[in-house]
Formats: structure tokens, C-alpha cells, sequence
């Protein structure tokens, strides 16, 4: 096929290979062009490499340049990192992406919400930069840098500027971390100047929690380091249905790994009935990403025909409809 793209395709764990393989089922219904190149990560294949994230899966996605990615294990308080943070830092995926929106016909305890969370991706806490100093004292290292900071501002609002967005919050605890945050929010009001159509506001990030608890639609796109936006991103997920609903992109200068933000769900792995829509949503990010806009729209479109009929929905939802019936439902409405 004349200019097809290869796509770097890593199942993960769990719940990985089904929602992956339903994710593709769409792709190729949709008859866009693109070629599935499949590669290994994750906990799952640690036996056979010795390692969670194989040289020859990073060095997939370098050559293709976008990759689709399945959930992947980490293990609680030891074992090896995880996987996700290493292929971050070894493609320099500075940006996290997730938009957050309400889904029709899926009852949360909010309506209207249209959200964009950007998380730097590189450093801060998250980064895992930890020793043992002595026996019983452990130090982890929270790194702030003036190049990282303002890159992730400057994604931000640029994010705002070509979807047409209001408002961006710099969201931090520089209250307390003055040096460290203060360095983060210097480079957000620096970059902000430069933006002089889009509102500029700060807000300490545990109040951010509470104002989006208490009324999301105040919040438009929000700017955040690696810790905080963790945690924020599933707080923002939480009010549209789940980690299930929402899609996620993690985007350097060269790279981007399109992936479900949700875990691997060991429980329900291999029982056929996993809910494939973030993956899904995910897919259509990547769509845009790669300029394949009317595919894109069309996925986006079929997904929101079969959540607005209401009538086939998976386990999470309450519904009893299986990943292959709702892939189904999903294929005919494209």
C-alpha cells in the first residue's frame, strides 16, 4: 500500500493483548495505512529477555516513531523499574496527554466535563531517583530544571492555542517546595506571556483536587509536574467513569507511544470481557497524530454512536457485552 506508516504495537500485560487486539480489528476495518509492527515489554516478558523493556523494542519505536501500547505490570516495592518511565526516558517522552471528557450515556456524578491534563514525564519525583543513605533512611531525589520546565509549558499552551482553548493552570505546591515549584511556575509565566489570548492561573495542587471534586467545568487544560499530574490524571479520569474511558499519549520531540492509561487487570485477563475503549480512544489520538484526520473522526464518531445508544456496553459499565460484541457494535457503526 502506497505511503502506509508503521505503527510499533506492544500488547503489555493482562488485559494487554485482548483490548490490543480489538483496538486493531477497528484500525483495519477503517482500512487506514498502516502496517502493525509487534514488539515485547512489559512484566510478562521478563523471562524470556531478562528485562521488562527489550533494546529492540526502544529501538521499534525509533525507527517507526509512534508506537500503540497495551497496559504493562510494574511490581509494588521492588522488582525491576517500571517499564512505562523507561520507555519515557529512553525516548524522551516529555509529555503526557490525557484529555479527559464525559462520555455520553455513561452516569458519573458530573456532566459536561472537558479537561486536558499535560504532565511533564522526564523528571521530578516520579523520575525514581532514590537511594539509601543509611539503614533505615531512604532519599528521593525531586529534580526541577529550567529546560524541562518550560518545555512542558510551552506544550501546553500551545496544546491550548491550536484546539482553541481558554485557560491553562499551572498547577503546584510551591508554598512549600520554593525552589523547586518556584522554578516550575517561573517558567510557566514566562512561556505564558508569549500567549497573551489564553488566561494564565496557579493553583496549589491539593486545592486543584478539591476545586475539580467540586466543579470540573472551572478547569480547562492544566500544567503539571510528573508526580502531581500522576495523580491528578487519574483524580480527572475518576469523574468520567474510570481509568476505562480515558485515552493517553505520551509525546517527545520525534516519538510518540499512544497507550491506555488503565492497568493490566489480572483478574479479568483472558476472560474475553475487558473494556476495550481506552485503548480505543487512545487509537484515535494516534490517528490525529499522524495527520489521518477522517479516519480519526470516523473511530471517534463510532465509539460515541455506540456509547449514545446505550445499548451494548461491557462489564465496567454495567453492562454484559464482551470485548468481540462490543468491537462488533463498534465496526458497524464506522
Amino acid at each position: 500500500m502506497a505511503n502506509t506508516r508503521t505503527v510499533t504495537v506492544i500488547n503489555g500485560d493482562g488485559i494487554g493483548p485482548e483490548v490490543m487486539a480489538a483496538t486493531i480489528r477497528v484500525l483495519e476495518a477503517l482500512k487506514v495505512p498502516l502496517e502493525f509492527e509487534h514488539k515485547d515489554a512489559g512484566a510478562e516478558v521478563v523471562a524470556k529477555y531478562g528485562t521488562n523493556l527489550p533494546h529492540e523494542t526502544v529501538e521499534a519505536v525509533l525507527r517507526s516513531g509512534v508506537a500503540l501500547k497495551g497496559p504493562t505490570g510494574t511490581v509494588v516495592g521492588g522488582g525491576l523499574p517500571s517499564a512505562n518511565v523507561g520507555l519515557r526516558k529512553r525516548l524522551d517522552l516529555y509529555s503526557s496527554l490525557r484529555p479527559v471528557k464525559s462520555v455520553q450515556n455513561v452516569k458519573t456524578r458530573y456532566e459536561n466535563v472537558d479537561l486536558v491534563v499535560v504532565r511533564e514525564n522526564t523528571e521530578s519525583l516520579y523520575a525514581g531517583l532514590e537511594h539509601i543513605i543509611v539503614p533505615g533512611v531512604v532519599e528521593s531525589l525531586k529534580i526541577i530544571t529550567e529546560k524541562a520546565s518550560t518545555r512542558i509549558a510551552r506544550f501546553g499552551f500551545e496544546y491550548a492555542r491550536k484546539h482553541g482553548r481558554k485557560k491553562v493552570t499551572g498547577v503546584h505546591k510551591a508554598n512549600i517546595m520554593k525552589l523547586s515549584d518556584g522554578l516550575f511556575l517561573d517558567c510557566c509565566r514566562k512561556v505564558g506571556r508569549e500567549y497573551p489570548e489564553i488566561h494564565y492561573e496557579e493553583v496549589i495542587v491539593d486545592n486543584l483536587c478539591m476545586q475539580l471534586v467540586k466543579d470540573p467545568t472551572r478547569f480547562d487544560v492544566m500544567v503539571l509536574e510528573n508526580l502531581y499530574g500522576d495523580i491528578v490524571s487519574d483524580l480527572c479520569a475518576g469523574l468520567v467513569g474510570g481509568l476505562g474511558m480515558v485515552p493517553g499519549a505520551n509525546i517527545g520531540e520525534r516519538t510518540a507511544v499512544f497507550e491506555a492509561v488503565h492497568g493490566t487487570a489480572p483478574d479479568i485477563a483472558g476472560k474475553g470481557i475487558a473494556n476495550p475503549t481506552a485503548l480505543m480512544m487512545s487509537a484515535v489520538m494516534m490517528l490525529d497524530y499522524l495527520d489521518m484526520r477522517e479516519e480519526a473522526r470516523r473511530m471517534e464518531g463510532a465509539l460515541h454512536k455506540v456509547y449514545g445508544e446505550g445499548k451494548i456496553r461491557t462489564g465496567d459499565l454495567g453492562g454484559s457485552a464482551t470485548t468481540r460484541e462490543f468491537t462488533d457494535a463498534l465496526i458497524a457503526a464506522l
